[in-house]
């Protein structure tokens, strides 16, 4: 018996090979290892869990648990690679099956000063006949229970965001018991069929719920938590496994995804990426580590260093409906106020109902009669970089092309075209796919001067495509990461190129996407005062400075609805749109006056970390607060939501017995009040109207 025992970056990592040679990952956390916790079911405290087409488990019961996995269960420890590279320690713990002749490498990437590795597991087929993988974890943990006294159904919480079209963000905590996984025999026989599990099936990769979780152990004040960076398709499971509770990620599955991947000898698969962390203190301290990792992980760009402010024409202004008459004042009126990018949303290459007849994207001479090149260049005129709206992955069913190309372009079931919304989705597996893409980025930088690309995305094809693959699955999976591959070749070649990820909003807040695109936007969410929970929840699943937030001021607002309307995205990515043209001039300067104020705060938000005095925000609530901590300072956003009482507590742990000061930066005329009382570290705020929000300013 031998042990790989390790403390990295407050990580204390515990892996044991046996005397039979089997592999137990016993302990990822942020406490020691205590090796009376493990008690009973040391043998099942697997690192990988795989399942082959034709093999037999044994064990307890499984029903759709991942557990005793065939050839899962049989693999033997075969080779060790502990190194260092740019990132920090790089662990590969290499199995084998001697059976099926299959291979497993189980990937763990450790990044200094950050609390979360990077896992995934390479499969090869050393034997000599085919295998059928039906599933492959990317990490699997048995004991998450494991510390502490009071029983796992009292003393765990589980943190669950649900995501949604205009809905995006919507954390829920739940006990177990909540969830149906109750104990109910001793817990060295407690084992049951039940399992608490999230998948999503298709390639809008958030639709239902962020890939991501957070376990609290309220006992030892300690958390286990994670992000699958996957783009379509993935599943997370916990349940129970020989008196212990177990963790599973992967990306798609047979079972609930349809993902069936048939390994030819020599042939190898690897499993979409997940990010796992561990911390104490909360799920504040868990989404600030996340909020690190995803940094050192994400494409190095200059947007993302800059934070641009962008005016698009779509939310609560144009809404498709672009014009060269129209755009002009609005573009006239953005570089008044301070917008650094001007984006032309959907509708400028069609004359008339633009939704089905997408895919060849030529500028419409009807609507910009002195030539869509002409208003580009207006735009650059003024001094801002000109943007459009794009739908690459599809074609409309109406669109000329869609009708003259093969089948092969595009997602086919059961010998027919895929078929959403009135759309075909391209299939970016296919090379001419890809060629045809890189023509239409191609032709809107190099003709049209472009330096801004809203590449949306508005249909859900389903579990995948039938052409050359082994199951629709891994028709699907495949399409994701071509679509990657050539979204790195297009940042590549056009490195300035800032490219905006939407799908509908926020239905691919996913990490495969967001280690490439700098920026990302949050909802299609159209009522400011609903925006305020999504603003607030949005560092939750993106780093600050890739959360684009519309911020809309209505022509009808009074000054307190405008201000609250700009709260909104100061502390993140401002998406400005509205009728600018037609507002107040009263309300058009503190419009001007936000942007000032973002632009000499913007360097601190791309080096920040969130934090939630109140916690994470939901929809009925009537007050909200969401805040960005620097090195010396921190910023606060605070918003009072139809609230019958004018004044707020709100705890800021970090700042607790310090002296500091407080100011109220956004609006100048502050028309509000605040008080700190440093021995309970509880800033009390009142605000004047019950649809008010304030920015506050805090040095210590």
């Amino acid at each position: 018996m031998k042990r790989i025992e390790f403390v990295e970056n407050k990580i204390n990592f515990v892996v044991e090979v046996t005397d039979k040679n089997e592999v137990k990952f016993l302990h990822f956390s942020a406490l020691p290892f205590d090796e009376s916790t493990i008690g009973y079911g040391k043998d099942s405290f697997s690192l990988v869990e795989v399942l082959v087409s034709g093999l037999d488990r044994t064990g307890e019961r499984q029903g759709p648990k991942y557990i005793h996995t065939a050839p899962g269960d049989n693999l033997k420890y075969k080779d060790l690679r502990d190194y260092r590279n740019e990132f920090g320690r790089k662990l590969e713990i290499i199995m084998c099956d001697e059976n099926t002749g299959l291979e497993v490498c189980s990937n763990f990437q450790f990044y200094d000063g950050i609390s979360v590795v990077r896992s995934w597991t390479e499969a090869f087929n050393n034997g000599e006949e085919e295998l059928g993988l039906e599933y492959i974890s990317s990490f699997a943990i048995t004991g998450i229970e494991k510390e502490g006294l009071s029983r796992q159904d009292e003393k765990l919480l589980l943190y669950i965001p649900h995501n949604a079209w205009q809905k995006e963000f919507n954390w829920n905590m739940y006990r177990l018991t909540d969830l149906g996984l109750s104990v109910t025999q001793p817990l060295d026989r407690q084992h049951s069929s039940k399992v608490i599990e999230i998948s999503n099936v298709g390639n809008w990769s958030t639709k239902e719920y962020l890939p991501m979780g957070y376990l609290e152990n309220k006992e030892t004040n300690s958390g286990l938590f994670w992000q699958i960076e996957h783009n379509g398709s993935w599943h997370w499971q916990i349940s129970d496994k020989d008196g212990h509770l177990y963790i599973n990620l992967s990306g798609p599955d047979e079972y609930h995804c349809h993902w069936w991947k048939k390994l030819k000898p020599g042939e190898s698969f690897v499993s979409v990426p997940v990010g796992v962390g561990v911390t104490t203190g909360g799920i504040d301290n868990a989404i600030a580590e996340l909020t690190k990792y995803r940094r050192i992980i994400r494409r190095k760009n200059l947007d993302n260093e800059k934070l641009g402010i962008i005016f698009n024409d779509y939310m609560n202004c144009l809404y498709g409906d672009p014009t060269e008459e129209k755009e002009l004042p609005l573009i006239d009126k953005a570089k008044e106020v301070g917008c650094e990018y001007y984006c032309i949303d959907c509708g400028w290459y069609s004359d008339g109902y633009w939704w089905d007849g997408v895919g060849e994207w030529l500028p419409s001479k009807r609507r910009f009669p002195n030539g869509f090149k002409n208003l580009i260049d207006y735009i650059r005129s003024k001094g801002m970089i000109p943007g459009v709206w794009l739908e690459l992955e599809v074609m409309g069913i109406k669109c000329r092309l869609a009708k003259a190309l093969p089948d092969n372009w595009f997602f086919v079931r059961h010998g027919k075209r895929v078929y959403d919304r009135s759309r075909f989705q391209l299939d970016f597996r296919n090379p001419e796919v890809r060629k045809y893409a890189d023509s239409i980025i191609d032709r809107l930088v190099n003709e049209y001067g472009v330096g801004y690309i809203k590449m949306d995305y508005n249909i859900e094809p389903g579990i995948g495509t039938e052409i050359n693959t082994d199951s629709f699955g891994d028709g699907l999976l495949g399409h994701e990461r071509a679509y990657l591959d050539w979204l790195d070749g297009i940042f590549k070649k056009y490195p300035d190129l800032v490219i905006e990820n939407c799908s509908s909003g926020g239905l691919r807040l996913d990490y495969a996407m967001l280690s490439r695109y700098s920026i990302q936007s949050t909802s299609d969410q159209e009522d400011y005062r609903y925006y305020a929970t999504i603003a607030a929840n949005a560092p939750s699943g993106l780093t600050p400075e890739q959360a684009a937030i519309w911020a809309y001021p209505i022509i009808e607002s009074n000054d307190e609805e405008v201000i609250f309307n700009m709260v909104n995205a100061l502390l993140l990515r401002i998406h400005l749109s509205g009728n600018l043209d037609k507002l107040e001039e009263r309300q058009l300067k503190l419009v001007k006056e936000a942007l000032e104020i973002y632009k000499s705060i913007r360097n601190d938000i791309k080096k920040s970390l969130p934090f939630w005095p109140l916690g994470l925000s939901h929809y009925n609530d009537s007050w909200i607060s969401f805040g960005l901590k620097c090195e010396n300072r921190s910023y606060l956003a605070v918003w009072r939501r139809n609230s019958q009482m004018p004044t707020c507590e709100l705890p800021i742990a970090h700042l607790k017995n310090k002296n500091v000061n407080i100011k109220c930066i956004y609006p100048k005329e502050e028309n509000c009040k605040y008080k700190w009382n440093k021995e309970s570290g509880i800033l009390t705020v009142n605000l004047p109207n019950i649809v008010s929000a304030r920015l506050f300013k805090i040095e210590y």
